[in-house]
């Protein structure tokens, strides 16, 4: 157990630490665009070889769930779903009047979104789902591993300047669930960084719309949100609104299937002697077999 809760430290820590070094650059060089995304995607690639590192040291083993099998294709599938899942919300905030387009305009802050919100997805999935979810799982199962580690992901969002207890519900539910389920499924974080990725870019560098309760974006679109705070999520952001829950919990559910088909699911009786396995999944890169 000592061994367990050490690894994890170490691990958590030296993630949390790229992730910390890189926020405190971004910070220093706002309004710079160009250079945060040099930053951001830095950080990104930095977090993934301490993580690596950490994970051959403390666990005497290669991170297969970062390895590169299927990395493109999940990145690129996770992107894509991120980015269309948010332009569905958006599509029911609009068709509720709720959301309005005043004008476009690419600046280079629209790049600085996509090193922050690329360093944001790859740290936080290497954390959550990467280190927390394969301990928790172990002891716990899968259920009981999603459960904590979605709890754990909202509280998380709870230090934002916005935040609220019904956005950090929210995040636990929608976000958390999803993003869990889809490292179920698949076994490689990829698919999760990349579902992370292209929601948080949709928000911020596309729709502008607050991200998590951060305030409001300026991205490509000038646009306003207004309405019903259950629906549009108020000064949190759209996270908060039903329609996102609604979409996310749909995914979720969706994954979860593909992954009990698969024989995924791990569970709770199941001893952590026999789950060495767990993280010898054989890797997969798709969503169909």
């Amino acid at each position: 157990m000592k061994n367990v809760v050490l690894r994890t430290v170490v691990q958590l820590a030296g993630v949390a630490a790229v992730s910390a070094v890189g926020n405190q650059v971004a910070t220093a060089l706002d309004g710079h665009g160009w250079a945060v995304l040099v930053v951001g995607l830095a950080t990104a690639a930095a977090a993934l070889v301490v993580y690596r590192a950490l994970v051959r040291w403390t666990e005497h083993r290669a991170a297969v769930e970062v390895g590169p099998g299927g990395r493109g294709r999940g990145l690129a599938i996770g992107t894509g779903a991120g980015v269309a899942m948010f332009a569905v919300v958006i599509a029911v905030l609009a068709l509720l009047g709720d959301y309005t387009v005043h004008g476009a305009h690419l600046t280079a802050g629209v790049a600085g979104f996509v090193g922050l919100m690329a360093a944001a997805a790859v740290t936080e999935e290497l954390m959550f789902r990467g280190v927390l979810f394969r301990v928790l799982e172990r002891g716990l199962g899968t259920w009981l591993a999603l459960a904590a580690t979605s709890v754990l992901f909202g509280a998380l969002h709870l230090v934002n300047p916005d935040a609220t207890w019904w956005g950090a519900l929210a995040i636990a539910v929608e976000a958390g669930g999803m993003l869990g389920a889809a490292y179920v499924a698949t076994r490689t974080l990829w698919l999760p960084i990349g579902l992370h990725f292209g929601w948080n870019f949709a928000e911020s560098a596309i729709f502008s719309t607050a991200v998590s309760g951060n305030g409001a974006s300026h991205g490509w679109l000038d646009a306003t949100t207004s309405g019903s705070t259950l629906v549009t999520g108020g000064t949190f952001g759209p996270e908060a609104g039903l329609p996102s829950i609604v979409v996310c919990l749909a995914v979720a559910s969706a994954l979860l299937v593909v992954a009990r088909r698969r024989g995924r699911i791990v569970p709770r009786t199941t001893r952590a002697g026999r789950l060495a396995g767990v993280d010898g999944f054989p890797a997969v890169s798709t969503l169909a077999r």
